[in-house]
């Protein structure tokens, strides 16, 4: 995961984007890119608010409650209650442009679509979410077409995670984190761990090896839950490999390449397995990575800009940014999209008014990561490491039966119920 203290660092002096030059089909106020978690969650706040002339710009037809496919992998929960349409979650007075955007112009303030639209805007969020890339990992989509190997990244696949857990039989069992950031960083381990105690309550652990395999340099970012983590890794005899990134995968051999580097020197290691469940190399959509909103040096190359307290572009003060395709340092969680959510709309409105942005974002973010079935921690941390819990009276640095529960039955209900409706 991105530890929580890595500011990019990168810097442009402030200037005031020049006035709308070329007609464009149509224009807003507040123009949304991304009708995901941050999209929805921003535009349902807006309207409370009383703010007209908001649209939001995003071409899928279904809306996904991803955090819940973790449990669909492991067989506590179904794919359908994870999906609800699209439709049902504008909120009612803002315009829905299904639409994909491919171009994004701060000069001229406006947004090219996959659909030949430019649309225009005084005020401009950008929260498109995160990209898959699949074929960065040499014959990945081949091997997924296999019965040994899956992917909870994927709402097709994550049903198909859990049949593989039943039908394993015993051998290796392979998991991968890859050297890229990746929204909720703590999935990748989450599945392993809920894999180790099927294998455990079946009677397979003993005749099961249960490695990681993964391009980060620990087990968690954040010390007081990493050795909590590392006790449990320790529980089930799991085998980690750090600093292995997976770059190939050849689904009729049963094979898996890493690269690792030590002392300056890359090498390849193949490791053969029996099931593989493979996190993806992820990145920022590439219309993001291709616009001026990003730093072209640095490390933020690639992501959104955006002031990590305020949400503001430090260059275009009319954009702020928020969610999995910002630079911003922190986890890319839902948890964290709801407190930067309220902080992005107040900024906003004062800019809007002529102010200045005054709220702040801390950095906060949540990874509840699920250790056997019945088990949770809840890893709550803000920008500087230090753990911010939300239940003062509990010991969230335990694996915890009733954070399980929430994480089954409370957050999807929070999810739906208020944070789609700019109330959480």
């Amino acid at each position: 995961m991105m530890t929580p203290d890595t500011d990019c660092g990168c810097k442009d002096p402030v200037t005031t984007p020049m006035p709308h030059l070329v007609p464009v089909n149509e224009r807003h106020r507040v123009l949304i890119i991304g009708g995901g978690t941050a999209g929805i969650c921003v535009a349902a706040r807006l309207t409370r608010l009383g703010q007209k002339g908001v649209a939001i710009l995003e071409p899928s037809d279904r809306h996904y409650y991803q955090p819940l496919w973790t449990l669909v992998g492991a067989g506590e929960a179904r794919i359908e209650d994870t999906v609800r349409d699209e439709a049902r979650l504008i909120p009612r007075g803002v315009k829905w442009l299904k639409d994909a955007a491919t171009e994004v112009d701060p000069i001229r303030q406006e947004v090219r679509t996959r659909g030949g639209l430019r649309v225009g805007y005084d005020f401009l969020v950008v929260a498109p979410g995160i990209q898959l890339d699949w074929d960065k990992v040499a014959g990945l989509r081949d091997a997924l077409e296999t019965e040994h190997v899956s992917s909870n990244y994927d709402v097709k696949l994550a049903p198909k995670t859990w049949r593989m857990l039943q039908a394993f039989k015993g051998g290796t069992a392979l998991f991968t984190h890859p050297a890229t950031p990746v929204k909720c960083a703590g999935a990748p381990q989450k599945i392993m761990y809920l894999a180790a105690d099927h294998f455990r309550r079946t009677g397979l652990l003993a005749r099961s090896e249960v490695i990681f395999g993964s391009g980060a340099k620990a087990i968690f970012g954040v010390q007081p839950f990493a050795r909590v983590l590392e006790d449990v890794v320790k529980r089930y005899g799991i085998h980690t490999r750090f600093g292995h990134n997976l770059v190939a995968v050849d689904g009729a051999r049963r094979e898996a390449t890493f690269e690792t580097t030590q002392d300056g020197r890359t090498t390849r290691v193949t490791q053969r397995y029996d099931l593989l469940h493979v996190t993806p190399p992820q990145s920022a959509p590439d219309f993001i990575k291709n616009s001026p909103l990003t730093s072209r040096e640095g490390t933020c190359v690639g992501w959104v800009r955006a002031d990590k307290h305020t949400l503001q572009h430090p260059t275009y003060p009319n954009v702020f940014a928020l969610g999995d395709a910002s630079d911003l340092p922190t986890s890319r969680t839902g948890a964290a999209i709801r407190k930067q959510a309220p902080v992005l709309v107040q900024n906003l409105r004062a800019v809007m008014d002529g102010r200045a942005p005054t709220a702040r974002y801390d950095g906060y973010a949540s990874c509840p990561l699920t250790t056997a079935y019945g088990k949770l921690l809840l890893a709550e941390f803000d920008y500087d490491g230090n753990p911010t819990p939300s239940f003062p009276f509990i010991d969230t640095l335990q694996e915890r039966r009733d954070m399980w529960v929430m994480k089954k039955h409370g957050l999807p209900q929070l999810y739906w119920k208020l944070m789609m409706r700019g109330r959480g």
